[in-house]
């Protein structure tokens, strides 16, 4: 179990979903909102149709940690809740997406992921 870091990777994002999950719970933050905007980072898949570069650089904005967690924190600095709902929703969905083994794309092909060939 612990020589295969592909198992280890999908646990940890699955640990990751579940603490963001149980922190926008403890908020107090609207679960109709989560309904609603779980799904709005694939949106980002739109760029396939024009051409693999694009649709690489466009998913991979959508599905970067870094700048769900960046909104987090700028509204947990200005005392904006929305921003901060939005943040963790945002990172749920990514680390959703990790967890089933989905990961930021390569030009070459849609099913090229950092974290393995898609089949």
């Amino acid at each position: 179990m612990f020589t295969r870091p592909s198992f280890i990777l999908h646990v940890e994002y699955a640990v990751l979903l579940l603490a963001a999950v149980t922190f926008y719970q403890h908020l107090h933050f609207s679960w109709l909102l989560f309904a609603v905007l779980f799904l709005v980072p694939d949106l980002s898949m739109l760029g396939y149709m024009a051409n693999p570069r694009l649709e690489s650089a466009l998913y991979n904005c959508g599905h970067a940690i870094f700048f769900p967690v960046l909104l987090c924190l700028l509204g947990f600095a200005f005392l904006r809740f929305l921003p901060m709902a939005i943040g963790i929703i945002w990172f749920s969905h990514i680390v959703f997406d990790r967890m089933l083994g989905y990961g930021l794309k390569y030009t070459t092909h849609f099913k090229d992921t950092h974290m393995q060939h898609l089949g």
